[in-house]
């Protein structure tokens, strides 16, 4: 088989809101997915709107697949992120934009990441995202204008939970706006794994859905190469 290639897509907004909260993107919610792809001999690439390092935030060295990306060469390459703009995401089969309250900055209004989100899926490549990542999704629209999440079976962070977690700080509630837009939207009870599979649109809702999520995009990627 050919080797699969998925493009992680991070944000680089460092903090949010009115306090002024550091962020970035969520520690687990990269170093899980990389475990499950690296395993499955898919290689992982980065970029960013920006290029460059990447803020993080969330991690936690008790967790033996966060602490071995810590010390990987992977996290190497992701603080050296391609320019999403000089990026062909056409070149890839998946693109992955994992969360962290640092994509409700700049992933969810940045030109090349609707741009990208629009050319991956027009191309018939698998897009996908966790947590605050489908912010990604928000005012991408296909060729006859409609939401690309209009009708899509999908999920996100839920309200329930950024109640408890970040509702001070985050400038519109993820599940509120891809509702707003049409999306199907499904969440489980807070901080449980859920992954909810669309086709070629894969969500994951939360940190503990990151995993089961690379799970289901290794399972397509195998299944287009069979």
């Amino acid at each position: 088989m050919n080797t699969k290639h998925v493009l992680f897509i991070l944000t680089n907004a460092a903090e949010i809101g009115p306090n002024h909260r550091a962020t970035g993107y969520f520690f687990p919610e990269v170093a899980h997915p990389y475990a499950v792809f690296d395993q499955a001999g898919v290689a992982v690439e980065y970029a960013s709107p920006l290029g460059g390092a990447i803020p993080e935030d969330g991690y936690d060295a008790a967790d033996p697949a966060q602490l071995a990306f810590r010390n990987s060469a992977a996290l190497r390459r992701l603080n050296h992120s391609r320019k999403l703009s000089e990026v062909d995401v056409r070149d890839y089969d998946a693109i992955f934009f994992p969360g962290g309250l640092g994509p409700m900055v700049d992933i969810a209004q940045d030109s090349d990441v609707k741009q990208a989100v629009l050319r991956a899926w027009e191309a018939g490549k698998v897009v996908a995202a966790v947590c605050h990542g489908p912010a990604a999704f928000l005012g991408v629209q296909l060729a006859d204008g409609t939401p690309l999440v209009r009708g899509r079976r999908l999920t996100s962070f839920s309200n329930d939970e950024e109640a408890g977690y970040a509702q001070a700080d985050v400038p519109f509630n993820l599940e509120t706006a891809l509702r707003a837009e049409g999306a199907d939207y499904a969440a489980a009870d807070v901080w449980q794994e859920n992954v909810v599979v669309d086709g070629r649109l894969m969500t994951g809702q939360n940190p503990a859905s990151g995993a089961a999520l690379a799970k289901q995009i290794v399972k397509a990627l195998q299944e287009v190469a069979a």
